[in-house]
């Protein structure tokens, strides 16, 4: 069985997570003021924040950390199709514990656990990954971190209707995430949240190849199991956390 018979994947989404254009162009303006010259991408899937970050950074330098050869491969496709090929690196290999830093700009979105050996993790995961972070910022650089919190507190109907095993600690409040970022050494420059169209979008975005797949081969031995797990996904969000989880992106200033 060839790729092209296969359901696509992820290939009508730009950006891994509910980010709209409009704040994508106004993340990079604010992280490229300080003319930075190293990017750090923690989790970085396919890197395309980093990538439109290194392009408004004439001469900067990026590496991208992830585990999945797949993202990473088309990071690399999209960077030497936009000319910065020679400028950035697609690392497939863990976050945790790494070394890659210190660096003028980190990005880390919806990626905090990619920090964190959860046997050794006690107290607050947020925090926990904050600090990691704190040692990967070079003195006068930013970190962009990305972090799920709950608009409010889910039902127990909510919860059973999201990812498997979905527990009210999995996240906390947008002031608690505020809090673990001063906590561990930050000052927050700009704080924004996800709006209800930037999900739907998203969500939306998450499905749609796939969908046009399932539409044009109902026969294809992999059609019922991927119908399942496209309908489970939309369920989950639907019944589950539409309205109920949101995603801030905290632009945050190391402390000397």
């Amino acid at each position: 069985m060839t790729d092209t018979e296969l359901p696509p994947r992820l290939t009508h989404l730009t950006f891994h997570g509910p980010l709209s254009e409009v704040r994508a162009d106004a993340l990079v303006a604010r992280l490229t003021r300080r003319a930075p010259a190293t990017v750090l991408d923690i989790g970085c899937g396919w890197g395309e924040l980093m990538l439109r970050v290194l392009e408004a950074a004439p001469g900067s330098k990026g590496v991208g950390i992830d585990l999945n050869g797949e993202d990473l491969a088309r990071g690399r496709h999209n960077a030497e199709a936009r000319g910065i090929g020679g400028r950035v690196e697609f690392v497939e290999e863990s976050a945790t514990g790494t070394t890659r830093g210190p660096a003028d700009v980190v990005l880390c979105v919806g990626s905090g656990q990619a920090l964190l050996d959860p046997d050794e993790v006690t107290g607050d995961p947020t925090r926990a990954a904050l600090g990691a972070l704190r040692s990967l910022v070079a003195p006068g650089g930013r970190l962009l971190f990305g972090e799920g919190f709950w608009q409010r507190t889910p039902t127990p109907d909510e919860l059973a209707a999201m990812w498997p095993g979905a527990r009210v600690d999995d996240h906390q409040s947008l002031a608690g995430i505020v809090e673990a970022a001063t906590a561990a050494g930050f000052r927050v420059e700009s704080l924004e949240t996800a709006t209800e169209a930037e999900w739907e979008h998203f969500e939306s975005g998450y499905l749609a190849g796939t969908e046009e797949w399932l539409a044009t081969n109902a026969g294809h031995p992999l059609a019922a199991e991927t119908r399942d797990r496209v309908d489970r996904h939309r369920a989950s969000w639907l019944r589950g956390y539409r309205g109920v989880l949101g995603l801030v992106y905290l632009t945050l200033i190391p402390v000397d």
